[in-house]
């Protein structure tokens, strides 16, 4: 069962952003959908390992709830649905690109090991 979108009241505005980008597999949709633009399900399930397709679905439904990601749908068959960023989740992006420079510090920092070289940035 998905839970309702909490509209606050909120503490703070960090209160506001981590209620949005709450859940493990949020940043990592939207650094794919950046870095390739249109991207379908399993294009996204393979882009990025670990995910169980009922998560990477609940996830995308609770982004496109928020306004961050677009779901089109072809009128094809086999049915063809993309995603793609909105303006907004290009904004929140853009926020998360200094939580991203302090993380990729930290890896260096801790000699932490990376998925791998071709994973670690945007193709």
């Amino acid at each position: 069962m998905a839970k309702a979108p909490r509209r606050g009241p909120y503490i703070c505005g960090i209160d506001a952003a981590l209620d949005v980008m709450s859940g493990k597999w949020k940043g990592l949709i939207l650094w794919e959908l950046e870095a390739h633009g249109v991207r379908r399900f399993a294009e996204l399930r393979r882009g990025l390992p670990g995910v169980s397709e009922k998560m990477l679905t609940q996830h995308l439904r609770e982004l496109e709830q928020d306004g961050l990601v677009h779901r089109k749908v072809h009128a094809e068959v086999p049915p063809r649905v993309e995603y793609t960023l909105t303006d907004h989740g290009r904004t929140l992006n853009q926020a998360l690109g200094s939580l991203g420079a302090w993380g990729s510090e930290r890896i260096r920092r801790e000699a932490a090991d990376v998925a791998s070289e071709d994973r670690a940035a945007p193709r």
